[in-house]
């Protein structure tokens, strides 16, 4: 609820049966997601991205380390057969995350977010009991979207710690430094490199959106995470691509009353 807010209320909507998982789930996720800007040197990452290795290879030898979430995760593997490949796919891809680096195009981007968050969609998918191709199929696209518009959102906080992880290539296509971001402009260039990025974010939802007559309606509760991804790019549109504005940075009150609405339509 304090660190994932918005994945607290997509796992509400969740089946009962599968919503103690889903919440030990996305607490294991926010502890590798978190190690990042918790550390000043990466060998303290590393040492603390091999806990959570080992406390994975600990829950599928059905020895959990005595961790809260350890122990509920173990308990989610066991009632619903959770694929191991992927908690292993987070943690490795956030372990490679450490170096701070920016991603040199919107590929690299889109391969770290299928990685994590559509990894984490696959995972959700197990526990609702759905194993179906164009489930996976709309999933990896949707946890693309989310990847990037995670990127885009957390770029303020980024610029303020002189870090910036926008993909290069786009970037350099509209002659927009790094330093531009760090200084917080605003001209025309540095919202064009924005709209480049929230467009491919678009194109990753409608492409998930467009097979949604073959994903079966078992899934769509895992994909309500769309509502937020949607707010988003909508306020972006209305402050016309400035990263910077204030309105972005605000909480979104009416949130779970969207959810609420998409759930009740039963659409994704």
């Amino acid at each position: 609820r304090k660190r994932d807010y918005e994945g607290f209320l997509c796992s509400l909507l969740l089946p009962v049966e599968s919503r103690t998982s889903a919440f030990a789930l996305r607490a294991f996720n926010m502890y590798p997601f978190q190690i990042k800007d918790s550390i000043t040197q990466k060998t303290t990452g590393l040492m603390r991205m091999q806990f959570w290795r080992d406390t994975v290879e600990g829950i599928y030898s059905d020895n959990p380390p005595h961790q809260p979430v350890a122990t509920e995760l173990w308990r989610a593997v066991k009632r619903h057969n959770l694929t191991k490949m992927w908690f292993m796919k987070i943690i490795d891809e956030r372990e490679k995350n450490l170096d701070d680096r920016a991603y040199r195009n919107i590929q690299e981007l889109e391969t770290y977010a299928e990685n994590t968050q559509s990894a984490l969609l696959y995972l959700t998918l197990e526990m609702l009991g759905v194993r179906d191709i164009h489930a996976d199929h709309a999933a990896s696209h949707i946890g693309k979207a989310q990847g990037i518009v995670t990127c885009l959102r957390a770029t303020p906080y980024h610029c303020t710690r002189r870090k910036v992880f926008l993909p290069m290539d786009i970037c350099m296509l509209h002659g927009v430094s790094q330093e531009d971001f760090i200084r917080g402009k605003q001209e025309k260039n540095v919202r064009d490199v924005i709209y480049d990025i929230a467009s491919q974010a678009h194109i990753h939802l409608e492409h998930a959106r467009s097979f949604s007559k073959k994903v079966p309606v078992k899934a769509y509760p895992a994909f309500f995470c769309t509502v937020a991804l949607d707010d988003y790019l909508y306020n972006m549109r209305k402050v016309d691509f400035n990263i910077f504005h204030p309105n972005l940075q605000k909480k979104s009150t009416l949130l779970p009353l969207y959810l609420y609405i998409r759930s009740w339509k039963k659409t994704y």
